[in-house]
């Protein structure tokens, strides 16, 4: 349950009928309103929360959560309001837990950049990525990524940023969001632990030096 949860997090979801945010957060501290009645997560398991966060209608189905209130919710994808959420947590910090914008480092993890796969190796469910709908639909999130960031830069611009969402170009990388290859996917994972791996000693000197100072 999110009161387990020891640093404030927020897992952005989007409420599919009313088509208005729905964010997750650990802390009532980070709530921006209704604070007499806030509960973590809204009484919801992280893992819920989770998935709600990445259900990509309609690449996959709608999540419904059952709040503690008794509500049912019905849930998409966070990324069709901020599939970049880094402006959402630079308000909570800044509103809500009232901290100065010269205290604030951002790391921003995207998934990568990616080859698409080659046509010829489709499944069935490959086909449907080339109705349009589903095609607008991979474009919209992408689209969404890259406003948000623009609106954070210029915004935001005197907090330090640092982000990490390589591109990888070589086609045995080629991936979509129907990708279930274990072996794949495990390749992936490796990846981003190397792009990890990579800014390790820039990260340590953007987010401790100040503090060591």
């Amino acid at each position: 349950m999110f009161d387990a949860v020891k640093t404030g997090v927020g897992i952005v979801t989007t409420k599919w009928v009313i088509e208005r945010p729905m964010i997750f957060k650990g802390s009532v501290a980070q709530a921006h309103g209704r604070i007499g009645t806030v509960t973590p997560g809204f009484g919801v398991t992280i893992g819920e929360a989770v998935q709600a966060s990445c259900s990509a209608y309609p690449f996959f189905e709608r999540k419904i959560v059952t709040t503690s209130a008794g509500d049912k919710v019905e849930l998409v994808d966070g990324g069709y309001c901020a599939n970049n959420p880094t402006l959402y947590a630079i308000a909570d910090a800044m509103m809500a837990l009232k901290k100065p914008s010269e205290s604030l480092r951002v790391v921003s993890v995207g998934v990568g950049v990616y080859p698409e796969p080659k046509p010829g190796f489709f499944t069935k469910m490959r086909w449907a990525k080339y109705l349009l709908s589903v095609q607008l639909l991979q474009k919209t999130l992408e689209i969404n990524t890259q406003s948000m960031d623009q609106l954070r830069t210029i915004l935001f611009k005197s907090i330090p940023t640092i982000r990490i969402s390589d591109t990888f170009e070589k086609p045995e990388m080629a991936t979509d969001l129907f990708e279930h290859d274990l072996d794949k996917l495990n390749i992936l994972r490796q990846r981003g632990v190397e792009s990890f791996a990579q800014r390790e000693p820039q990260l340590k000197e953007f987010l401790v030096s100040d503090r060591a100072r």
